[in-house]
C-alpha cells in the first residue's frame, strides 16, 4: 500500500520542518510527502527541499485559498492509492503508517479519523490547550471520538481517505469554516465505510497563547452554523452547549452586579467546573502549571466557542444573512 501524505501550509517553516523530520522517522516507508504552500509570504521551500534525500517530497506553491482546497490541489497531484492528510501543526509518532497500514489491511476503511494528544515536548501552554480541546468536560472529547455525537467525522488535523473516495465523492467544496466535517457527511451519504483508527494519534501542538486560542474557536463557533447551512440535521443539543455556558457565565456576572441570589447558584456552579477541570487535568498531566492554564484554556474555549456560535446563528440562521 502506497500512501500520498497531503500537508497544506501558511507561514509556517518552523513547523512543518518539524512534522517532516518525524516522518523520516516511520517503520513504514512506502509513501510520498505533498506540501502544499498556499499563498505564503514566508514560504518554506528551502527547508522542505532538505528534506529530498531522506523522504519522496514534493514542493508546490499556489496562491492563497484556504486549506481545503490546498488539499485539494494535492489530491489532484498525489500518486498513492490512500490520501492522508495532517496539518502543519502535527507531529507523527513512528509507527503511525504502520499502524493505519494494519488496520486498512484487516479491517479496511474507506476514509478514517485518529485522535490527537499532547507531546512531552510540548509547553505548559500546549499541554494545557490539547486537555481542553481533547476533555470530557468541555465538549472537546467528542472530537476525533467514535463515542461522539451522531455520526464519526474524521478531523482534517489527522484524516485519511481511498483514492475511490476522492474519485467518486470528489474534495472539499468549502476551503474554511467546518470543511473537514462536510467533506466527511459527503462520504457519509455516499456510502463509504468511516471509523476511528484509535492508536493513529498525532501529536497536535495546538496554540502557543490564550488569544491565539480563542481566535482559533471563536472561528471553530461559527463553522459549526456553516455545517448547519449545508446540513441542518448535523445541529445536535450538545453543540449549543458552549452557548448556555457563555450566557449562564454573563448573566452570573450580572446577577452578581445587581445583588441577586442567583448569582451566587451560578458562582458555586462555575466553582464546581473549575475544580473539576484542574482536579482532572492534574489526574491527566500530572503538572500544577499545566492544571492551572487548563481551567483558563477550558473557559476560553467554551465562551469563544459559544460566542462564535452564537453571532453566526444570530446573523445566518435569524436573520437569514450571507
Amino acid at each position: 500500500m502506497f500512501f500520498s501524505i497531503i500537508i497544506p501550509l501558511y507561514n509556517r517553516p518552523q513547523e512543518i520542518k518539524e512534522l517532516l523530520h518525524s516522518l523520516t522517522r516511520q517503520t513504514y516507508m512506502q509513501f510520498e510527502v505533498l506540501v502544499i504552500e498556499d499563498g505564503s509570504t514566508n514560504d518554506s521551500r528551502d527547508i522542505v527541499a532538505s528534506f529530498a534525500d531522506k523522504l519522496d517530497v514534493h514542493y508546490y506553491f499556489k496562491p492563497n485559498e484556504g486549506q481545503g482546497f490546498s488539499r485539494n490541489f494535492g489530491f489532484e497531484r498525489a500518486k498513492g492509492s490512500y490520501f492522508i492528510i495532517f496539518d502543519s501543526d502535527c507531529l507523527i509518532p513512528h509507527n503511525y503508517l504502520e499502524i493505519v497500514k494494519h488496520r486498512l489491511e484487516t479491517d479496511y476503511l474507506d476514509a478514517y479519523g485518529g485522535p490527537d494528544a499532547a507531546h512531552t515536548s510540548f509547553t505548559p501552554m500546549q499541554k494545557a490547550i490539547s486537555y481542553s480541546m481533547t476533555s470530557p468536560f468541555t465538549t472537546g472529547g467528542i472530537r476525533g471520538n467514535k463515542k461522539g455525537i451522531g455520526q464519526f467525522h474524521p478531523r482534517s488535523f489527522n484524516m485519511g481517505v481511498s483514492r475511490e473516495v476522492w474519485e467518486t465523492v470528489g474534495g472539499f467544496i468549502i476551503t474554511r469554516l467546518g470543511e473537514d466535517i462536510e467533506y466527511s457527511i459527503r462520504i457519509h451519504t455516499a456510502g463509504f465505510k468511516i471509523g476511528l483508527i484509535p492508536d493513529a494519534k498525532v501529536y497536535h501542538k495546538r496554540r502557543t497563547s490564550y488569544l491565539q486560542f480563542y481566535k482559533q474557536l471563536h472561528f471553530f463557533g461559527r463553522a459549526r452554523i456553516n455545517i448547519y447551512k449545508f446540513f441542518p440535521n448535523e445541529l445536535k443539543p450538545v453543540h449549543f452547549f458552549p452557548a448556555v455556558f457563555t450566557l449562564g457565565v454573563i448573566f452570573t456576572l450580572l446577577f452578581d452586579l445587581l445583588g441577586w441570589q442567583l448569582g451566587m447558584i451560578g458562582n458555586y456552579v462555575l466553582l464546581l467546573f473549575t475544580l473539576l477541570i484542574f482536579f482532572h487535568s492534574l489526574f491527566q498531566n500530572r503538572s500544577l502549571k499545566v492544571a492551572f492554564l487548563s481551567i483558563g484554556a477550558a473557559f476560553i474555549q467554551l465562551i469563544a466557542y459559544g460566542l462564535g456560535f452564537m453571532q453566526d446563528l444570530w446573523k445566518r440562521v435569524i436573520f437569514k444573512r450571507s
